[in-house]
């Protein structure tokens, strides 16, 4: 019920809004229909008041005539001429506005910027129609009608396209139309706005209409989503045409001189003028309003900004050569300097164009209007001589200035630092990025790897990019994956060379405290001990023949210790590499560990491959060496019954070493045992993981990289078997 009730209201609502429509339109054609025949009649006349208060604005004045007597045009041909003009204006205005509400009358922003624009056309600029007395209540609607319509301007400027102030405070701007209605209509003759001086009445229209216009900007940049966009680029393309054409018929008698004079053809083209810098406005909304998807807009502002660059510089250079040669010389009205002018403009007009076009497409596209100038700039920044770490952030800095993009990125993987390694993420950029999620990921691929991805930010947010943008990224990525597998390759040699550095210094690190450990148990174990020998074989040399019984004894106590001796030796020999390693081979030798510590009631099992290539002695010492480790925590820390030792052969020697005991304790920091796994494995670029297993016990991994022994005359290492 709660949802057909809210249905029912606002179908009711939009009923009535539409008969408050329909009832304001029929007011306003009343109004149009009322007055045009006067004001049409009053066109045919010359006004006399040489303040034009009282004149219409498209009527000609009595200091006019002498324009059109000198121009042969009668007073009836410029009425037909202006009412022509007008008619044009008023019809497109209308036409608009109902254009408008036929299409999208179920839209309030639809609703009221037609009734604005209708309203416009059916009282005329500055209300120029509006000739006659109505009968009193008339009067009074059209005066409500003139003094709320350019508040409703404002109105329209701060929630167009679709009816919110943006920002929220924006309503406030409507109290300056107010405020220029009041001066307007309170303030009398001479002090009235229109008779302001040039520079105080532009600051007023700057302040007043500036200021709305602003909301405009803040919205595209700041809120507008991309289908807004469009459509207030519509908007002030329209109302910008207005301005600039307004501004350069304004600028025209300063630069001319001779248009202030009375018989000057400049004297007639207020109609015109008018009419031209009215007829942009409805168009540009229309268009905004409904089709705003039919013609690119950026296209439309290019080809603007070029001619109308283009004519103000061949204006400039026509003034330039036939008044500053004129002044020059002092000489005037030379045909000569005007036909230098005309053919000096001939010949460079082409080029000028040209030069004009890329340099408005470099301005508002960037090279994506240009590909090759693209390809060709980032094959110069290639080509530099510039370290790897550099080369990439100037790949970058070019895309985002051929693309005019905020915010580039290249993010690509550097070498492993390990085996099962997570790859180190490496990111490039230039710009500030503002959203990620708007990113687009382009993959760069080289010899069908993917090296890396290229990030690229939209220009705005929620805008896209184009088909051409997207067409130049293809282009260029290629050429950034060649640089990109380039810096890879760089950063593996860099890095590979500092793991080797480090390696070097851990094996003379591991070295030189080997032989601290051998020359510490020489000097103070075997050597004290082989010292005391000799003393003992010195005294049973004397006791030998007149104490035998005591020489006995020193004999037998120098066996014991002989025997000790041995024991050290083995000892430290052990150390080194056990010489089960080479007895029995690496399986055998891990089997006869595992007898060993099953003695502690641990009922351990060993899995390995039938066979497998010849492994280096570091990789078997090292093997050993962690499944030794692995055990002896087991047995001394786990709290275990079964344990298991599995051996696999991929692209390396996998060890794991699992148990079904209590874990690890959430605290447990690594020990000298934990290290010494870690450190073997990773000597010989492997890894050695130690964690928990999901339900109970803990799980050693180890994962050793190795080379296949190639040589024919090496046998792989069959499971038992004595090498």
């Amino acid at each position: 019920m709660g949802i057909e009730s809210a249905q029912g209201i606002k179908r009711t609502t939009s009923i009535a809004l539409r008969l408050l429509w329909l009832l304001a339109f029929l007011f306003n054609i009343y109004i149009l229909i009322f007055n045009y025949p006067k004001f049409a009649a009053s066109l045919f006349t010359a006004c006399s008041d040489a303040t034009g208060i009282s004149c219409n604005r498209f009527q000609i004045l009595d200091s006019q005539l002498a324009a059109l007597a000198k121009y042969g045009i009668t007073l009836r041909e410029y009425a037909i001429y202006a009412l022509v003009c007008d008619i044009v204006a008023t019809l497109c205005l209308i036409g608009t506005g109902l254009l408008i509400f036929w299409r999208k009358s179920a839209e309030r922003m639809s609703l009221f910027v037609s009734l604005l624009l209708i309203t416009f056309g059916s009282f005329g600029m500055n209300e120029i129609h509006i000739v006659r007395d109505p009968p009193f209540i008339m009067m009074l609607i059209s005066m409500l009608f003139i003094l709320l319509k350019w508040p409703a301007l404002g109105m329209f400027f701060c929630t167009f396209p679709d009816g919110r102030f943006v920002p929220r405070w924006s309503w406030m701007l409507l109290f300056l139309f107010v405020m220029q209605l009041g001066l307007f209509i309170l303030l009398p003759y001479p002090y009235n706005i229109e008779n302001w001086p040039p520079m105080l009445s532009s600051l007023e229209l700057f302040l007043v209409y500036g200021s709305v216009a602003s909301t405009q900007v803040y919205r595209f940049f700041a809120d507008a989503s991309p289908q807004q966009k469009q459509q207030i680029k519509w908007l002030a393309f329209g109302f910008g045409i207005s301005v600039l054409l307004m501004v350069i018929m304004n600028l025209l008698p300063a630069i001319f001189t001779d248009l202030h004079e009375p018989d000057s053809l400049y004297q007639l083209e207020g109609p015109l003028t008018t009419m031209l810098a009215y007829l942009p406005i409805p168009i540009g909304i229309g268009i905004a309003l409904q089709r705003y998807r039919l013609w690119d807009i950026d296209a439309v502002i290019n080809r603007t900004l070029v001619y109308v660059v283009f004519s103000a510089c061949i204006l400039c250079l026509y003034i330039l050569v036939v008044f500053g040669a004129s002044s020059l010389l002092q000489v005037h009205n030379n045909l000569i300097f005007s036909a230098m002018a005309t053919a000096l403009i001939a010949v460079i007009m082409q080029p000028m164009r040209l030069r004009l076009q890329h340099a408005v497409n470099r301005l508002m596209f960037g090279d994506r209007v240009d590909p090759y100038r693209a390809l060709s700039n980032l094959g110069k920044k290639l080509e530099e001589s510039l370290p790897a770490d550099a080369l990439l952030p100037k790949i970058v800095e070019s895309v985002a200035h051929a693309l005019r993009l905020p915010y580039v990125a290249i993010v690509w993987h550097g070498t492993r630092k390990a085996v099962d390694a997570d790859p180190i993420r490496r990111t490039v950029a230039y710009g500030v990025s503002k959203d990620s999620e708007t990113h687009h990921r382009i993959p760069m691929v080289h010899q069908g790897e993917q090296v890396g991805e290229l990030i690229l930010s939209p220009r705005q947010r929620g805008e896209e990019l184009t088909s051409a943008d997207l067409r130049l990224v293809r282009d260029l990525v290629p050429q950034i994956g060649i640089a990109v597998h380039s810096a890879r390759l760089t950063d593996d040699l860099r890095r590979l060379t500092d793991d080797l550095l480090r390696s070097r210094e851990r094996l003379v690190t591991a070295r030189e405290e080997e032989r601290r450990r051998l020359r510490r148990d020489l000097h103070d174990g075997l050597g004290p001990m082989l010292s005391s020998q000799t003393f003992t074989l010195s005294a049973v040399k004397k006791q030998l023949r007149e104490r035998p019984d005591v020489a006995e004894n020193l004999l037998a106590d120098a066996i014991v210790h002989t025997q000790e001796a041995i024991s050290d030796i083995r000892r430290l020999v052990y150390a080194l590499r056990p010489p089960a390693l080479d007895d029995l081979g690496l399986f055998a030798a891990l089997r006869e560990q595992i007898a060993q510590y099953q003695t502690s009631g641990i009922d351990m099992e060993l899995d390995v491959p039938e066979s497998l290539p010849p492994l280096p002695a570091a990789i078997e010492m090292a093997c050993y060496r962690i499944v030794q480790e692995a055990l002896t925590n087991i047995v001394r820390h786990a709290h275990a019954t079964a344990a298991s030792v599995r051996l696999r052969i991929q692209d390396a020697l996998i060890i794991e070493v699992t148990d079904n005991g209590q874990g690890l304790p959430p605290a447990t920091r690594a020990g000298v045992g934990f290290r010494s796994m870690h450190e073997r494995a990773e000597e010989l670029g492997g890894i050695c993981t130690i964690g928990n297993l999901p339900h109970a016990g803990t799980r050693v991994y180890a994962k050793l990289p190795f080379l296949y022994a190639k040589s024919e005359d090496r046998e792989p290492v069959t499971r038992g078997e004595i090498v």
